[in-house]
């Protein structure tokens, strides 16, 4: 076998390894899972999540996705646990351990040293019977048949399976707390997906100018302030500010390769008597999706029918939002 095919089939074995495992998560959530689930809901307290190796890494990441979604949580290191860090474990507080073989060195030691502080603890562990399977209070199970490596050492199916039940586990206490988009953004401020979550059309369109014409003025008048506005378009008003058309550069582009005669013509005869239009308190992502939906530039923004103003698509570019 060449090297190229060993590599697409070990890849490709590895994967269905993986998977099979999944499948087998999948089935062993019981009642000892709804169990654990209720226990972290109802406590008054954080989670603790530790682990060694590469359960350390896992534990980690559990604790972040927790955080993310509601449930408080923090990671201990199993060894630094055992030299002093076990002082951040508060009363109420839960401690999940992750071990694959529940055997680990360090989780021997520091299972008697939570369960002297009265803190229930949790355990997630391939082998119910093993040291951390009998002395924890509550089991998330782990069944893993072997690890994906050729020499069924490195941990990557005992992993895969700890990093998805731990989304399990979040998701599951996700669900229980009502946990809605609007909450997640108060936990993810900053970046593309805080924005999409928060990021309103108010906080973008007074950034611009403000383009304006009324139906009876000239040509002339429309393209100076389509160009001096610096956004491609001007909105068509009346006197009372209601909105009653838009035209666009495109519009004065077809305009302009259809009529001969330009002399007379009004923002009347260019513009689009039916422009999209969004409430300033929408979100910035529901703009960009009407601007990619009917593949256009601009966007009208107005409370009632009353011009308030204009967002473009470069605004929604600059704020990262693609």
């Amino acid at each position: 076998m060449n090297s190229d095919a060993l590599i697409v089939k070990t890849a490709r074995e590895t994967l269905e390894i993986e998977a099979q495992c999944l499948q087998a998560l999948y089935q062993s959530i019981d009642q000892d899972f709804v169990d654990c689930v209720n226990a972290i809901y109802s406590s008054p307290g954080r989670l603790v999540v530790t682990g060694i190796g590469k359960s350390a890494l896992i534990a980690q990441k559990i604790v972040a996705t927790l955080n993310s979604t509601g449930t408080p949580a923090l990671f201990m290191h199993a060894a630094d646990a055992i030299h002093g860090d076990l002082g951040m474990v508060r009363p109420y507080d839960l401690v999940l351990c992750l071990s694959k073989s529940g055997e680990t060195a360090e989780i021997k030691v520091l299972v008697p040293l939570v369960r002297n502080l009265g803190n229930p603890i949790i355990g997630m562990v391939t082998k119910r019977d093993s040291y951390l399977g009998q002395q924890a209070n509550y089991i998330l199970h782990t069944p893993i048949v072997k690890e994906a490596d050729p020499n069924n050492l490195a941990p990557t199916t005992s992993t895969t399976a700890q990093l998805a039940l731990g989304d399990a586990l979040a998701t599951a206490l996700l669900a229980l707390r009502g946990f809605t988009p609007k909450d997640f953004a108060q936990f993810h401020p900053g970046g593309s997906l805080g924005k999409r979550l928060y990021l309103s059309v108010a906080d973008i369109y007074p950034k611009n100018e403000r383009p304006a014409v009324v139906a009876t003025d000239s040509l002339q008048r429309t393209i100076l302030e389509m160009t001096s506005k610096c956004l491609g378009a001007t909105a068509v008003i009346d006197e009372e500010e209601q909105v009653k058309g838009i035209v666009t550069d495109g519009d004065l582009r077809r305009m302009l390769e259809d009529v001969p005669d330009l002399q007379q013509l009004t923002a009347a005869d260019l513009m689009s008597a039916s422009p999209k239009t969004i409430s300033k308190d929408a979100l910035a992502v529901n703009a960009l999706n009407i601007l990619r939906k009917h593949s256009i530039t601009q966007l009208i923004v107005e409370e009632d029918g009353k011009y308030l103003g204009m967002i473009h698509l470069h605004n929604l570019v600059k704020e990262g939002l693609i």
